[in-house]
């Protein structure tokens, strides 16, 4: 488990500017997602981008988005890579953020049936942790 959680952290930091990364994981775990606003176009994009995907320009403003949205798409997860194991079953899931066109995506625990997650399920992103973004169905769904 230790080399994944290895990749996985060099992954995350090498792509997110390096002083976005203490404050894009707290802001996960208070359940909101740290943005990059274009100050030329205004364009949101996720924090892990260098330029803006509608103009080029490579000056952002920090913003944070809440974390709520609904499930787009996901995959169960039944045989975990290693390190994963004590975590099945899972799912990976892809949420389109309310208030944004972006899309993030995370770790589900508890998750073995694609009639538990349908798609369109309002879900929220609550923490952070070795396995990335956490998220769960939104209260309005107990």
């Amino acid at each position: 488990m230790e080399l994944l959680v290895q990749v996985a952290q060099f992954i995350f930091f090498k792509v997110c500017d390096l002083s976005a990364k203490q404050e894009f994981i707290d802001a996960a775990k208070s359940g909101k997602i740290l943005a990059r606003q274009c100050k030329k176009c205004n364009d949101v994009n996720l924090a892990t981008v260098y330029f803006c995907r509608k103009c080029g320009n490579n000056q952002f403003e920090n913003i944070f988005i809440d974390g709520t949205g609904h499930i787009e798409t996901f995959t169960i997860i039944t045989v975990p890579p290693t390190g994963f194991e004590k975590y099945v079953p899972y799912a990976w899931v892809i949420m389109k953020l309310n208030d944004s066109k972006l899309r993030i995506s995370g770790f589900m625990s508890n998750v073995s049936k694609p009639n538990e997650i349908p798609i369109g399920t309002e879900v929220q992103i609550y923490g952070f942790d070795e396995r990335g973004v956490l998220i769960k169905k939104s209260k309005l769904c107990y």
